[in-house]
């Protein structure tokens, strides 16, 4: 390892880098395989009236459309930027009522929980929406 060490379950150590937040503990590949983890191309993004960093947006998925609530209004001067664009989401997690809209999936972004502007996860190139990632 020649920029960075790291110790499952222990804090990254670099040498001129930021430091990242410690690795979770280990799980097992068949607890991996049973997170659904799919590309989806944000065909929609609004408003969600009364909320402060809330958005809903409208996910096709292939065969199917799924509504996803997230709290990106803050993270971007126009949040209807990622319209048309593909990301990876978390299609079989409990759906869960926010602000008065069901969230069917989970947009899966990249830097938030270490305290980075979010990015989005995306495919290196197109391809069909619903294609499985893992």
């Amino acid at each position: 390892m020649t920029n960075m060490q790291q110790v499952a379950g222990s804090p990254a150590i670099h040498k001129g880098g930021p430091k990242l937040t410690p690795i979770k503990a280990v799980v097992s590949i068949e607890t991996v395989d049973r997170i659904d983890i799919r590309v989806g191309t944000i065909k929609k993004v609004e408003d969600v009236v009364g909320s402060d960093k809330l958005v809903k947006l409208t996910v096709s998925l292939g065969d199917i459309s799924r509504t996803v609530i997230v709290g990106m209004k803050n993270e971007r001067k126009d949040p209807r930027e990622i319209e048309g664009r593909q990301a990876l989401f978390v299609v079989n997690i409990q759906p869960r009522k926010m602000m008065g809209h069901m969230s069917e999936a989970m947009l899966f972004d990249i830097g938030y929980a270490d305290g980075i502007t979010p990015v989005l996860a995306v495919p290196e190139r197109p391809v069909p929406d619903g294609t499985r990632a893992g």
